[in-house]
């Protein structure tokens, strides 16, 4: 059995940057076992694997250790795929998810814009999870607020989101998907980091999924619906989040990288 593999850096315009992904087409589904060997085999923080099906496309997302409900660079990568490779012609593509329908579609500069559905997190009261946090991070934390996946705390300063080095052990240990913490930006809006030791990806470098949470809580704290953020990993990821109450538009760019064959 042979099919075709792509590998796209996410929410960057430069090779190298953001976040990689490997997206797979497939003409039917593959076992699941055989879906997540394939994403550890890649050692990727996700691959994509998706078939077409109805006026669009079943999307699944896998990191080397477990399928996720939501992932926004393999979800950019997957329509750069479509669009730049495959010579995909519809304005508006739909993928079909464990998150819903979520759609994306080119802009006039070639990035692409996708349609997420905004996860309005709450605050965390739970004094046992906020002494894990504390401990982890080690630092001044502001607000700690859990949503559908994901813990986000807030720290003051842009300095002390590049500066962090949690313990991921403790952080593997939180009932969660991960935690991202976050701070009013210097040269953007606000900035971030994503851990996810959980899934296996200590830190993911360009988490769009992350920014239908952070985009709801920063919104009415800068008073402005579309904002600029980075991710501050080793690679910097680069976003435009529109936030639209119930559903969070998010915009970046993408490159390729590899284009190849997996043979099983």
């Amino acid at each position: 059995m042979q099919f075709p593999i792509y590998k796209v850096d996410a929410f960057t315009e430069k090779i190298f940057g953001g976040n990689p992904a490997a997206v797979c087409p497939l003409d039917f589904w593959l076992d699941d076992e055989v879906l997540q060997s394939i994403a550890m085999e890649n050692n990727l923080s996700e691959t994509a694997f998706y078939c077409q099906e109805r006026e669009g496309f079943r999307l699944r997302w896998f990191t080397p250790l477990v399928e996720v409900r939501l992932c926004g660079h393999a979800t950019l990568a997957t329509a750069h795929v479509l669009y730049h490779h495959l010579s995909y012609h519809a304005d508006v593509i739909t993928f079909y998810t464990k998150s819903g329908e979520l759609t994306v579609s080119r802009t006039e500069e070639g990035k692409y814009l996708m349609d997420f559905p905004s996860d309005h997190p709450s605050p965390v009261n739970d004094e046992a999870v906020k002494t894990i946090i504390q401990s982890a991070l080690d630092t001044d934390i502001l607000e700690i607020w859990k949503g559908k996946d994901d813990f986000m705390v807030v720290l003051p300063s842009e300095n002390h989101i590049k500066n962090q080095q949690p313990d991921f052990i403790q952080l593997a240990s939180l009932d969660s998907r991960g935690l991202i913490i976050t701070a009013r930006g210097e040269d953007v809006d606000f900035v971030s980091r994503g851990f996810f030791p959980r899934t296996g990806v200590d830190e993911d470098p360009a988490t769009g999924s992350a920014h239908t949470m952070l985009t709801p809580y920063w919104a009415p704290r800068l008073r402005a619906n579309r904002l600029k953020a980075q991710q501050l990993s080793s690679r910097v990821g680069h976003f435009e989040c529109i936030y639209k109450g119930d559903r969070t538009a998010i915009i970046g760019g993408a490159v390729s990288f590899l284009e190849g064959e997996i043979k099983i």
